[in-house]
């Protein structure tokens, strides 16, 4: 009765709610605003207001929404390149965190204050490419601006992952 109890304790986890939560907003920043123009586009039932859903969030998430790539003409992603370079980053480091349990020398919350340092010039690149693009340095350009979004996204993506998805082991009574 005793071993039965003991391989039932080793497969269920508590769900880490935080991490659930972080992950299902991921999975819609992932497949949201690539899907967005083909569900403008479709005309079938509701799926156009859910693309309209996705476009509204994209409209107040992006700083310039109307640079997404046309993937349904006359339909656009929901948010740029930019901003998809950052979700890339922030996919690449939730992967990253899941193939090595949050072990590694790069997971910048582990630094503390240093860290936080770090993170915050990396995440930079993000608003500094966009402020050279409105002051004229450079014009918008989708090869151009997807780096600068991943380097931000992986940033956020090396402070915020173990925060996010670390799970305590459960203490014993």
């Amino acid at each position: 009765m005793q071993k039965v109890a003991l391989v039932k304790e080793s497969w269920i986890h508590p769900i880490n709610w935080v991490s659930f939560i972080a992950d299902f907003l991921l999975v819609g920043m992932v497949f949201g605003p690539p899907i967005a123009p083909f569900l403008a586009a479709s005309g079938f039932f509701i799926l156009p207001e859910i693309g309209d859903i996705i476009y509204f969030i994209g409209n107040h998430v992006c700083p310039q929404p109307q640079m997404g790539l046309i993937l349904a003409p006359p339909f656009t992603m929901a948010v740029c390149m930019r901003c998809s370079g950052t979700i890339a980053g922030l996919l690449i480091t939730r992967i990253l965190y899941k193939l090595t349990n949050g072990r590694g020398f790069y997971w910048l919350s582990q630094y503390g204050e240093n860290g936080v340092a770090i993170a915050i010039v990396l995440m930079m690149a993000y608003p500094l490419e966009l402020a050279s693009e409105v002051f004229g340095l450079w014009n918008f350009n989708n090869y151009l601006v997807t780096p600068f979004g991943l380097i931000t996204g992986l940033a956020w993506g090396l402070f915020t992952m173990p925060i996010l998805h670390h799970n305590p082991k459960p203490t014993e009574n």
